[in-house]
């Protein structure tokens, strides 16, 4: 036999050299295999790699979750912040089952407006300032000259006024006109003055929708006869304020009866 060229590896060598290859071709072959299993289960490798395949793909989307029903609104609005029955309150309440007390009162700031009028009208400072401001954005705006029939009235002067009927005239100590803060107002040129037709005048329809800026509610709606005891009078306007006129307004609660939880008054107690 040969000597064995020392140069060339021992079978020992060899054999090791193969089972590295075959050892490694098996590796080879499992990190395919797991390739391809996580191709079809969509499972992303191990190593986080991800095909283009994987990133063309769109997510289902999350379903909607349900609705919330909207949060119930909060009254903020404070009824209490001022008196409903001291007669020198702009928020007093005055009808057929709440009188004004003392039954003689006058306001003590009643000074005269400086308006057009018929009858020469007096009304409490902060009524008569709102008053020339509302008139002077009637003619300012829409053109309108509107003018005072009748403001505020005593007492004794109710007993004058007063007819017999219930349902258009209050009683001697149960008209808002003796608080100095309602006035009748009509248009400058006497046409449907004191009368039901000023609803569809212009000068009537501007006062139903603006007053409430000026701080001036409509006291007797069309509607509300049985909340207020008086047929429609869509030219007696009443100062509340600005805060009170514009809360009303917003919530569309017309009567003061109502806003502030009081009982109706069609008929005197």
């Amino acid at each position: 036999m040969s000597p064995r060229d020392p140069r060339l590896p021992s079978d020992r060598v060899r054999q090791r050299r193969r089972l590295v290859i075959a050892g490694s071709l098996s590796l080879v072959l499992i990190a395919v295999a797991v390739l391809v299993v996580g191709y079809v289960t969509g499972i992303e490798p191990a190593d986080g790699s991800s095909s283009a395949a994987d990133d063309e793909v769109t997510p289902t989307p999350r379903p909607a979750p349900n609705s919330l029903p909207a949060p119930a609104s909060v009254d903020t609005f404070d009824r209490g912040a001022r008196s409903i029955d001291d007669p020198m309150s702009i928020w007093v309440v005055v009808n057929k089952l709440r009188p004004v007390n003392p039954q003689e009162f006058e306001p003590a700031d009643l000074v005269e407006v400086p308006v057009e009028y018929t009858n020469e009208p007096e009304l409490r400072q902060e009524a008569s300032a709102a008053v020339v401001a509302m008139f002077d954005a009637a003619f300012a705006e829409a053109g309108l000259e509107l003018a005072s029939n009748s403001a505020y009235r005593s007492y004794s002067a109710q007993e004058n006024v007063y007819d017999g009927d219930d349902a258009t005239t209050a009683r001697p100590g149960f008209s808002e006109h003796q608080t100095g803060l309602a006035i009748d107002i009509g248009p400058l040129s006497g046409e449907c003055s004191l009368d039901p037709c000023l609803a569809d005048m212009p000068e009537g329809i501007w006062l139903r929708d603006n007053a409430w800026r000026f701080g001036f509610i409509l006291r007797y709606p069309a509607d509300k006869t049985p909340i207020t005891g008086y047929s429609f009078e869509p030219w007696h306007f009443r100062y509340v304020g600005t805060e009170l006129a514009t809360e009303m307004h917003d919530t569309g609660v017309t009567t003061l009866e109502e806003f502030f939880g009081l009982p109706p008054a069609p008929e005197y107690g």
